[in-house]
């Protein structure tokens, strides 16, 4: 087990980058950083942190490389010229990107001698270092091991998913899939409460209220995909294909753009036209799996 002792050395300074950091720095960890723009590190020097003039420099410094940089791709990019001193330290990459990227990220690793796993911080920036912070790897669990109460620094709850290294990109795609749409969800209730003069907090003890209910649905609604029996639903598809005409008349009503909405009525008129229209909701994930090539 490694102490707190250990060097880290954490290559890009955005905001995640930054907040990685300065957690490091505040359990004791020995921390050096690296940015293509080199300004961003000052703030972090005044923090404690030693700023590495370039990127072989940073890499030589510590036995544990954390990346925060936007793809695998750019990752790769960033350390191709630190190549000749990556063999044998650890890279731990907090990027986002697709199971892919993160096999072929593995494969470049293990050609440099670098032992690898791959990450994901499921919180903001701000929430870096909490004891309830989420952050999931996957790749050598023996790795994950040695290193788990550095990587526990960043988040207290920190998991290891498994073996095969794309497992944090795939949970991590899989995951970050809802964002989008919840998102957009409460910019429709905004835009449609602001449109009478309302502030949009109004909106936010409510739309957490909703929250916490769909997430105390998600356990039924994952044990009917697991076992395929969708004759028992608390939502059926009917109940939101019906619901379709009055979505289209509140836009129209308030007069906002409802255009995102076009694809998920698609897939309720396809489900229906399938007869599934007494199913559960959660049966759309069969259309989704074999997805109308021509509509």
């Amino acid at each position: 087990m490694i102490d707190s002792q250990t060097p880290v050395t954490v290559i890009g300074l955005g905001a995640m980058g930054t907040a990685l950091t300065r957690a490091l720095l505040a359990a004791g960890h020995p921390t050096t950083v690296w940015n293509r723009t080199s300004a961003k590190a000052a703030p972090l020097v005044s923090d404690g942190a030693t700023a590495a003039a370039t990127i072989e420099e940073a890499v030589a410094a510590s036995p544990l490389i954390i990346t925060c940089l936007t793809t695998f791709k750019a990752t790769s990019a960033a350390l191709e010229p630190a190549g000749a001193v990556l063999a044998e330290r650890t890279l731990v990459t907090l990027n986002s990107g697709s199971p892919t990227g993160a096999r072929e990220m593995a494969d470049w690793a293990g050609g440099a001698g670098v032992r690898f796993l791959a990450g994901a911080v499921k919180n903001v920036p701000e929430a870096v270092g909490q004891p309830e912070t989420l952050l999931y790897y996957s790749g050598d669990k023996a790795v994950f091991d040695e290193y788990v109460e550095v990587l526990r620094v960043l988040g207290g709850d920190t998991v290891h998913l498994g073996t095969e290294v794309d497992l944090a990109a795939l949970y991590e795609t899989a995951v970050g899939g809802m964002l989008l749409p919840a998102l957009l969800g409460f910019f429709q209730g905004a835009a449609l409460v602001t449109a009478r003069g309302l502030p949009a907090a109004t909106l936010v003890p409510y739309t957490v209220k909703w929250l916490e209910m769909i997430s105390t649905a998600l356990p039924g609604l994952a044990e009917e995909i697991d076992s395929g029996d969708y004759g028992k639903p608390s939502s059926s598809i009917g109940i939101f294909h019906e619901g379709i005409t009055s979505d289209h008349e509140v836009g129209v009503e308030a007069g906002i753009d409802v255009s995102w909405h076009l694809p998920m009525r698609d897939l309720l008129r396809r489900a229906v036209d399938e007869g599934r229209h007494d199913e559960s909701i959660a049966a759309l994930v069969e259309l989704l799996r074999n997805p109308a090539l021509e509509r």
